[in-house]
């Protein structure tokens, strides 16, 4: 099987952190043995670069033969419909499928694919598609597992006796509700607590666990997300983790100990942090995350490709 992957999100030297679950994705299919053809497109440099994508995507699918594109996004989804030589398979990651004329699109370009794939049950909802199929994405266990703490810290540099508490990823970005962190921070400091906020932003993907491994918990308050990757690699270092009610986290994180969900407050979310950080436990995530182990995931996706080849045959 020969698949190509469009996507607008992948790792860079500048930005390794964007769009690491595709690329682990597509690590993991080769692993089951798929031929897996890559064409991404740094839209960072430039928002123009979404309609210029047409023009590589057209180039691939005239000179190379695919059994099937999978594209990852909506914007990738519109470019890899583009053409008809080869079936498509488009996966939903994201809240572009909620707000605004983005989920109008996704909700269209989802029924001129020839299959769906959304990462969580509302996403599916949203789009109104019965036929889409929810996986979603995979935690590499051999590179999110449980570390020493003390030798994490020393890698990194971070105090030995301080309570940390991370926050992982785009600070900058409104929705993410990094002001809530800050916020739930700073009143357990005035509670008397010694404790540090620690950010990890535009760190390799490598070097993400040595943090949920350093940190004592993790802060999740965004205001959108579509399943966030960072919970499930948290509980797989089993890092307590404290979340609003945002995606699939309240499923993920159910049943799983010493992690919560808390209202989008700062004095809740600096409560639930202070039951963590006093009981200086780790949680039970990992023994609970089983079912997202990359391999698994990977041969879910391959039963949608020969369901979407089968279908095509027999046409």
């Amino acid at each position: 099987m020969k698949i190509l992957v469009v996507t607008h999100m992948y790792p860079t030297p500048k930005h390794p952190e964007h769009g690491v679950f595709v690329q682990q994705q597509v690590a993991s299919l080769q692993r089951e043995g798929v031929d897996v053809d890559v064409l991404y497109v740094d839209v960072k440099k430039s928002k123009l670069l979404y309609g210029w994508s047409f023009i590589p995507l057209q180039k691939r699918v005239l000179t190379h033969r695919y059994d099937l594109v999978h594209a990852h996004y909506v914007f990738a989804g519109v470019v890899a419909r583009s053409q008809f030589r080869f079936p498509v398979v488009l996966t939903h990651h994201g809240d572009e499928a909620f707000y605004s004329w983005q989920a109008h699109l996704s909700r269209l370009i989802s029924r001129l694919v020839d299959k769906t794939i959304v990462v969580t049950e509302p996403i599916k909802k949203s789009i109104g598609l019965e036929s889409s199929v929810v996986i979603p994405c995979g935690v590499d266990f051999d590179i999110f597992k449980p570390l020493d703490k003390a030798w994490a810290r020393e890698r990194l540099g971070l105090p030995a006796e301080k309570r940390l508490v991370l926050f992982v990823g785009r600070y900058t970005e409104y929705r993410k509700r990094f002001d809530i962190v800050q916020d739930a921070v700073a009143q357990l400091k005035t509670a008397g607590m010694d404790v540090e906020l620690i950010v990890a932003y535009k760190e390799t993907y490598e070097k993400v666990p040595l943090y949920m491994n350093a940190c004592d918990a993790m802060v999740l308050p965004s205001d959108r997300e579509g399943s966030p990757q960072v919970v499930k690699e948290a509980m797989a270092c089993n890092l307590p983790v404290v979340s609003v009610d945002v995606g699939d986290v309240p499923d993920v994180l159910a049943g799983v100990r010493n992690c919560y969900v808390s209202p989008r407050d700062p004095a809740s979310i600096a409560g639930k942090l202070a039951l963590i950080l006093e009981r200086c436990e780790r949680s039970d995530g990992r023994e609970k995350t089983r079912r997202y182990e990359l391999g698994s995931i990977a041969r879910r996706i391959i039963a949608v490709y020969e369901e979407v080849l089968g279908t095509r045959r027999r046409a």
